[in-house]
């Protein structure tokens, strides 16, 4: 399927088959579900589930242990419940788990989820090396909104894929909810911080930062790919289905791979 579509709008063509789509993500999250629904091919469809999460503060390193923790023990019962609907695939609306551990942590988080559901998955963390991969960067500048401890998981796991990081800016976001509260401008600066005319790509990690339309319009500007990971994820999840849409207005991912 090849279709350009208008900016704003997403088509297809009629032959596309209709995918239901498990979006999981942490019930602290406000932008991904906004994100996604802007970019939804004709007969697909997000279905969520909504990992509960009691442990919201991020404002420090143990603060961030005890989110993960939190989300990695309620994510079998989010997964339980979104399967009801009966999806095809699941994509998972949240990152900084996915880049722990390195590459074999992703690996392990795919692994779990498929044991649990029985279906194969799209993660964070591969999303993001493999758009990478389609721009043929190899020296990248990267924009978080975790503190030290997370920006360390994600530097390893760049670097462990052959990427080179450049600069990392960590936004420290106090909480989980309130990553969604920075500000276009805030994202806009911090990947400028992290760009050099040595920088072949600029990536953002992080779900709830809502990012794509500030790097779709910074990409314009610097002719380099300056990519969202929310975008990165719904580009990854809607290839290896087998939706080759090509989608105009959210950056030159899905534009043109």
């Amino acid at each position: 399927m090849t279709t350009t579509a208008a900016v704003g709008a997403v088509f297809a063509t009629p032959e596309a088959k209709g995918i239901r789509f498990a979006l999981v993500l942490p019930s602290t999250n406000t932008s991904v579900e906004r994100e996604f629904h802007r970019l939804r091919p004709r007969d697909c469809s997000w279905h969520t589930g909504r990992i509960m999460i009691t442990a919201p503060a991020l404002d420090s390193a143990d603060a961030f242990g005890a989110f993960r923790e939190c989300l990695n023990e309620a994510l079998p019962g989010a997964l339980e419940v979104v399967m009801t609907c009966k999806p095809d695939y699941v994509v998972m609306g949240m990152s900084a788990e996915t880049f722990w551990g390195g590459v074999r942590g992703n690996a392990a988080f795919e692994q779990s989820v498929r044991d649990l559901t029985g279906l194969e998955v799209t993660t964070g963390a591969t999303a993001a090396g493999e758009a990478l991969k389609a721009f043929g960067a190899r020296r990248i500048g990267v924009v978080t909104p975790y503190q030290p401890v997370g920006d360390a998981q994600v530097v390893d796991y760049f670097t462990e894929l052959g990427f080179e990081v450049a600069a990392i800016k960590g936004l420290c976001s106090a909480s989980a909810t309130s990553i969604a509260d920075e500000t276009p401008a805030t994202l806009r600066a911090a990947f400028l911080a992290v760009d050099g005319p040595d920088v072949d790509a600029l990536i953002q990690c992080g779900t709830n930062l809502e990012c794509a339309a500030v790097a779709a319009e910074l990409e314009r500007e610097l002719g380099k790919p300056v990519i969202a990971i929310n975008v990165a994820t719904m580009w990854h999840a809607f290839r290896v289905n087998g939706i080759d849409d090509k989608i105009a207005g959210h950056g030159s991912l899905l534009e043109v791979h």
